[in-house]
């Protein structure tokens, strides 16, 4: 009854396509529910990159609606695309079976804040609880002093995060393998970097794997 009444006061909308009464819709499942394909970037992070789709339609309305307007409900269905894709990806040998780190692409303390909290690493969690063998440690950190990516250059987005990403991640296992995650792929600039610092804290990073490729 109480989701009811919250229903009138507060229609529940598909993060996706706006339809009321749902939170995700069926027809933007089936769009999170395309395969992973490989993509290439202007930033070549130096592992494969797999996106479920452009940045476009159910994609890009669910990623825009969980960063920027607080749509903490879309975590579920967005975390259960991510271990749809991750078993897919193991299934054609692209990722290793058994345990796999997971680590959530860093965002900015003030931007999380603003947010009530990192929607990717919700997101990464959500995954997890379908497939007990992803652990998810949120291990990557952003210096105060990187700004806003929105509006840079390729080059920019390097220059804006060289050096300013950081790792805690002393007593995790540097045998097992690594997977970041990401909303969303751009120039491939903060996932480079990502990948920089964990290969030098050594850490074997597999891939990444991100909603959507703009």
């Amino acid at each position: 009854m109480l989701a009811a009444l919250l229903d009138l006061v507060l229609p529940v909308r598909c993060g996706g396509c706006g339809v009321p009464g749902t939170p995700w819709c069926r027809e933007c499942a089936r769009a999170l529910n395309d395969p992973p394909a490989q993509v290439h970037v202007r930033v070549d992070p130096g592992v494969p990159v797999w996106a479920l789709g452009a940045y476009s339609g159910a994609r890009r309305n669910a990623v825009v609606a969980a960063k920027e307007r607080g749509r903490r409900d879309l975590a579920p269905p967005l975390g259960l695309a991510v271990a749809v894709a991750v078993a897919r990806l193991r299934r054609w040998g692209e990722l290793p079976a058994g345990p796999l780190i997971v680590v959530p692409a860093p965002t900015r303390a003030r931007a999380a804040r603003a947010r009530g909290g990192d929607p990717v690493t919700r997101m990464a969690r959500c995954a997890a609880s379908h497939d007990p063998s992803l652990h998810v440690h949120p291990m990557l950190v952003t210096g105060a002093r990187v700004r806003d990516s929105v509006g840079l250059s390729a080059s920019q987005r390097q220059d804006n995060l060289a050096g300013r990403i950081s790792i805690r991640a002393d007593s995790l296992p540097r045998s097992l393998p690594l997977l970041v995650i990401d909303d969303i792929v751009t120039t491939g600039a903060t996932t480079r970097e990502a990948v920089r610092v964990l290969r030098k804290a050594g850490f074997r990073t597999s891939g990444i794997l991100v909603i959507a490729r703009a």
